[in-house]
């Protein structure tokens, strides 16, 4: 478990663009010591305007983008291009602008895909792609992922694991059906605890007001049962990225500048 880092910025905008200036590092470095990189990506309006500013960063071309992986945190249920996927919006803000390797976008299945609306059974299909790509030095049964982003709900879901619900209960499989969720559409598909605490890093994006207390909570030491977020850590780092208004709450003794 890695201590969490806060960084502050001034404003959404600012955090998208460090934080894609921050990924675009971490991508590189990863590629040039091990040639791929791996990235677990997340919806929402921060994740998509984190995508959006990485498309638009000078240095997004220092990226071989036919040696990334891309894995989604969880997905709304729904049919194959369905506009409020997280695969859909993702392929909008960014992805379908960059040469990537089709075979290494590996979306969560489609209610409409070959498991028909069975959720936990598209879930089952997808903790066994990740499964497939584990290597035998990974950890949980995935593959290592060099990044793993997550946005912080006000009610401090991450992913769609959501207080009290049974999938942030979940020990044992890497990804799960979740019925039931109180942000429509109730069906979704998501990876679980163990599976994010796989990754290198965790990354936690909060923008606005609407953030404050969902970020205040899960950094003071509230249970993971209760604030998901407060459950989510990297094996050697764990970073909150914040905007001021998402850090309205927090004590200024909890964010010193964190290292790049």
């Amino acid at each position: 478990m890695s201590t969490p880092q806060l960084v502050v910025h001034r404003d959404k905008e600012l955090m998208a663009q460090a934080a894609a200036a921050r990924l675009i590092t971490r991508i590189v470095d990863a590629q040039a010591s091990r040639g791929t990189a791996s990235v677990v990506l997340t919806g929402g309006r921060n994740g998509n305007g984190l995508l959006a500013a990485l498309g638009s960063a000078p240095a997004r071309d220092a990226i071989d983008w036919s040696r990334l992986d891309l894995w989604w945190g969880d997905e709304r249920f729904l049919p194959e291009g369905d506009p409020e996927r997280n695969v859909t919006q993702a392929r909008e803000a960014l992805l379908d602008a960059v040469p990537l390797d089709p075979a290494r976008v590996h979306a969560m299945p489609a209610s409409d895909g070959p498991h028909g609306g069975d959720v936990d059974a598209a879930a089952g299909a997808y903790a066994a792609e990740l499964a497939a790509a584990a290597g035998p030095g990974d950890h949980a049964g995935v593959p290592t992922f060099d990044v793993l982003m997550l946005g912080v709900g006000p009610d401090t879901h991450v992913a769609s694991l959501f207080p009290e619900l049974p999938a942030v209960r979940e020990t044992e499989r890497t990804v799960v059906g979740v019925h039931g969720a109180p942000k429509p559409p109730p069906l979704r598909v998501s990876l679980t605890l163990p599976a994010i605490r796989a990754a290198k890093e965790v990354w936690l994006l909060a923008a606005g007001e609407d953030k404050a207390k969902a970020a205040a909570i899960a950094l003071s030491g509230a249970g993971e049962v209760q604030a998901p977020a407060a459950g989510a850590y990297g094996r050697s780092r764990t970073l909150w990225l914040l905007d001021a208004a998402a850090a309205s709450e927090l004590p200024r003794s909890l964010y010193p500048p964190a290292s790049a």
